[in-house]
């Protein structure tokens, strides 16, 4: 069974907060089972996009796993948050979580694809 998306969320929050890393939910979701994106902003215009990789991933049934959604680099804003209102009109339980980060870290793991 796979952990609600409120409680992975705050998870993640107090991970990215614990690198003294700036993270905002900019979207709140379905509480149980709504979708989440990542957007890290490299705070220079660009920001690298992670949503939920396609179903049927080994371990996907229990672990969430993440696939860069606008290629394997950071892409402008704007195209970013054009993505993300297509993902809303598709699915409007989903979240929106952006972290702040020159680096451009996502703290993702090794779940993230295509970095």
């Amino acid at each position: 069974m796979r952990v609600k998306s409120e409680i992975w969320v705050g998870a993640y929050l107090r991970r990215c907060q614990a690198e003294s890393i700036s993270v905002v939910i900019v979207r709140r979701g379905d509480a149980a089972a709504g979708a989440i994106f990542i957007s890290v902003d490299r705070l220079d215009g660009t920001v690298c996009l992670y949503g939920p990789a396609a179903a049927g991933l080994e371990g996907g049934e229990t672990e969430r796993r993440w696939v860069c959604c606008l290629g394997a680099g950071p892409v402008a804003s704007a195209e970013a948050g054009a993505y993300l209102a297509r993902q809303i009109e598709f699915d409007a339980d989903l979240w929106i979580v952006e972290v702040e980060d020159r680096q451009g870290r996502h703290f993702l793991g090794d779940d993230a694809v295509g970095d």
